[in-house]
């Protein structure tokens, strides 16, 4: 059910560590899109860094 949703093995650790307990599947939805690469920019986050702000 992770890697359906998208999420590698240390972000599925770090959701359970941040609830305590095992996410439903609504909660893995959830999380699943916010960490996706659209939303979170993962890849380019190193990159967008080093651009002046």
């Amino acid at each position: 059910m992770v890697a359906e949703h998208g999420l590698s093995d240390a972000e599925y650790q770090t959701i359970l560590k941040a609830l305590s307990r095992e996410p439903n599947l609504v909660e893995l939805g959830i999380f699943s899109v916010m960490w996706s690469e659209h939303c979170s920019y993962k890849s380019s986050r190193v990159h967008l860094k080093k651009l002046p702000t």
